[in-house]
């Protein structure tokens, strides 16, 4: 056969090209926001993404306790979680959350969309939620990136 055969790539952890993305999350809708992030965690924007690899980038949230809460959901929505003792049920508001931890609600929002396993627990590792605007990330030169745009 005098035909040209091309072999599917398919990528790994050597040769997939990681970036740095910077997402300001400030008055922007939660689910929206996290649901566009985990698939930049996860790599589905990219044309080369393959579902059992860690193709994703590196997303830096910064403004993390500016997010946006529709509807009475800042003091309706409770979010659930159990010591490990009898009686240990314990409940928050995303408002009591804010308060104590701010960028545990982002956090928490994109643990929920990613997958329930090795590969989802590496990818979140991707994730550096920060309240405020200043991050320790400088050095690794992120693009800002406006989710409105690529989505």
């Amino acid at each position: 056969m005098d035909s040209i055969s091309y072999k599917t790539i398919h990528p790994n952890k050597e040769t997939v090209k990681k970036e740095w993305l910077l997402v300001d999350a400030t008055d922007q809708p939660l689910g929206r926001l996290t649901s566009q992030i985990a698939k930049l965690l996860r790599g589905k924007h990219k044309p080369s993404f393959s579902p059992h690899v860690d193709c994703g980038d590196h997303v830096v949230v910064i403004n993390a306790e500016k997010v946006k809460f529709t509807g009475n959901k800042l003091s309706e929505k409770q979010y659930v979680r159990y010591t490990g003792y009898p009686g240990g049920q314990r409940f928050a508001t995303p408002e009591q959350v804010l308060a104590k931890q701010p960028g545990r609600v982002v956090e928490t929002a994109i643990k929920g969309m990613l997958p329930k396993n090795r590969l989802g627990r590496a990818v979140f590792h991707n994730l550096h939620v920060i309240a405020g605007t200043e991050h320790k990330y400088q050095a690794q030169n992120p693009k800002t990136v406006n989710l409105n745009d690529i989505f």
